[in-house]
């Protein structure tokens, strides 16, 4: 059985390895070594190494690949009632016929996992917006962070948009509260971050772009740019300048002030793309916590 691809622009220049992962789903690299071995995967009707880069109107044919189809959602686990979710169709930013983008709330998981139940994809899996289809998620966010959220409604919407985040083509904007005055009123943050698979240490470099909206002794609004997306990225730079997020209980000062909000002051204020040659700008009005710790610290945010 063949099957055969045409690279679109989001893909140019990207390695054949990771455009068969983007297009079939996490293949593990020495089973796409063999393919591509065997010739089961051809570029132009060559074969290729993986470390192969692919161009705008490259065709790609895979031949007799029987993987299952990537972007699986994991077994539904949470079963959300009615008021779950119209709560949160109400959230609902953007509804077109390719995907919906929403206000997410704080405290609630993108997708289920061994920790959390309550989550997302498994509430609009329930929604009439998603009637014949299912909800795809092509990004993240932490459960603790609220703001623009955006769920595909196809498999063809889920791998555009994912190519997108990958390619750094979605240009992010955050608002922070954080504790103290930051330094310099602007700037750039490239650190190496730190995290763990298992026993593996794993080094990231984060690029992250800040200004600071307003500030006094006790705290900053700080605009957060992320250029890169690692894991907690924004959460452990503030934390490594010394100003850590409140509300933030995982990257926190041990002098930090306790009680004084519940809320992680983390919030995803804008996303700006361009798919399809068509211009997407979405923003997310604050929750009433982060406006009311802006008024508490003496804050201004010219919204």
């Amino acid at each position: 059985m063949k099957k055969s691809y045409i690279v679109d622009s989001t893909c140019n220049d990207m390695r054949i390895d990771r455009w068969i992962r983007l297009t079939l789903g996490k293949i593990p690299q020495g089973l796409i070594e063999k393919y591509l071995r065997a010739g089961k995967v051809k570029l132009n009707k060559k074969k290729v190494k993986s470390s192969q880069k692919i161009k705008t109107n490259d065709e790609v044919n895979l031949f007799n690949i029987d993987f299952k189809e990537s972007i699986v959602q994991k077994k539904i686990k949470f079963e959300p009632s009615k008021d779950i979710i119209k709560s949160n169709e109400d959230q609902i930013i953007d509804n077109n016929e390719n995907f919906i983008v929403l206000n997410k709330s704080a405290g609630i998981s993108v997708q289920g996992g061994t920790k959390s139940k309550k989550n997302l994809v498994d509430i609009f899996a329930k929604s009439e917006i998603f009637q014949g289809t299912k909800p795809y998620s092509v990004h993240r966010l932490d459960k603790d962070t609220s703001g623009v959220f955006i769920m595909a409604k196809t498999r063809e919407s889920a791998q555009l948009l994912t190519s997108l985040f990958r390619l750094r083509k979605v240009h992010k904007t955050y608002l922070a509260i954080c504790h103290g005055e930051l330094e310099k009123d602007s700037g750039e943050w490239n650190d190496d971050l730190i995290r763990y698979d298992g026993e593996k240490k794993i080094i990231e470099k984060a690029k992250t772009l800040y200004k600071v909206l307003d500030k006094n002794s006790e705290a900053s609004l700080v605009e957060l740019k992320p250029i890169t997306g690692r894991k907690h990225q924004l959460r452990k730079q503030l934390y490594a300048v010394g100003q850590p997020i409140f509300g933030d209980v995982k990257y926190k000062l041990s002098n930090s002030f306790k009680g004084i909000n519940k809320n992680l002051m983390l919030h995803s204020y804008q996303i700006r793309f361009i798919a399809n040659d068509i211009k997407h700008t979405y923003t997310a009005l604050l929750p009433d916590y982060f406006k009311k710790l802006l008024k508490t610290k003496r804050l201004r945010f010219l919204d």
